[in-house]
């Protein structure tokens, strides 16, 4: 097996492990697997670096972690070099500035804000941070989001979105929580979850006084939105080391499978990469 298939699945591990709040303070901690995500910022695969990039913001989520991560060897300047490269996609330039900002931001008064909880452990946020204001999010409610089959589905309609800059399911409850550009409709995300022919989504509104409300989206054909042609496709679920995805973002921090885990994908890291 050459080595960049070997990248992008173990990059996507990472990405899939960080999504759960529970394991985000681990992978930080870990001596491996931040310092392999900062190499894999720098990679030549346009999908390994995004990749990377939606794990590093996971795990910026946890306010815990922001400091370590903005101190990190490499960090801040690999972020830079992504923004500042003039073949990198627009959502991938996007996703690094708001990182950049996020972290840049730590230890700050800036930062000193009251968050409600512990952030590592929010399971109902994800980006929800207004560092960025050219991006906003969207909270969708599936009726038919059933399987890791159904989930590869909405995955492949939302990556093809131009605008759309990173999303993550909350499976248990049928949600998708989608980062997005400013200037794109969300009815673009209902349709394009409708040309599933499988599924249909709702969004998730929340009232003044907190009740969450569905709200359909018109059903008057589908929205025109640009392609997005920047990005490749993920990896299928079958080549995808997370054959369960629900079982591969229980394990950091919980078993010594986790912890077995990111040794396995440290000593891929430093095998990998000696620059």
């Amino acid at each position: 097996m050459t080595a960049e298939p070997d990248a992008l699945a173990v990059v996507n591990q990472l990405r899939d492990l960080a999504a759960d709040p529970l394991n985000r303070r681990a992978i930080v901690q870990d001596q491996g697997c931040l310092p392999g995500l900062i190499l894999f910022l720098d990679h030549p695969n346009p999908q390994v670096v995004y990749s990377a990039l939606l794990a590093v913001r996971y795990l910026a989520e946890c306010r815990a972690n922001r400091e370590k991560m903005k101190g990190e060897l490499g960090m801040m300047l690999s972020l830079q070099n992504v923004m500042q490269k003039t073949t990198t996609p627009g959502e991938t330039k996007l996703l690094a500035s708001e990182i950049y900002e996020l972290l840049q931001a730590a230890g700050t008064a800036e930062e000193d804000q009251p968050e409600g909880g512990a952030s590592c452990r929010r399971k109902a946020q994800f980006f929800l941070g207004t560092t960025n204001k050219r991006a906003k999010t969207v909270v969708l409610h599936i009726d038919g989001l059933d399987d890791s089959t159904r989930r590869s589905l909405c995955e492949e309609a939302l990556l093809k979105i131009k605008g759309v800059i990173s999303f993550t399911f909350q499976m248990a409850v049928k949600r998708c929580v989608v980062r997005i550009r400013s200037d794109l409709k969300a009815e673009a995300l209902g349709s394009a979850i409708a040309s599933t022919k499988v599924m249909k989504a709702q969004q998730v509104v929340k009232k003044e006084d907190g009740e969450e409300v569905l709200i359909p989206f018109q059903e008057d054909g589908p929205v025109e939105v640009e392609q997005n042609t920047d990005l490749p496709d993920y990896l299928p679920e079958e080549e995808s080391p997370s054959q369960d995805p629900d079982k591969a973002v229980s394990r950091v921090g919980s078993t010594q499978e986790g912890v077995g885990w990111l040794s396995t994908a440290a000593n891929f890291l430093s095998r990998s990469f000696y620059w």
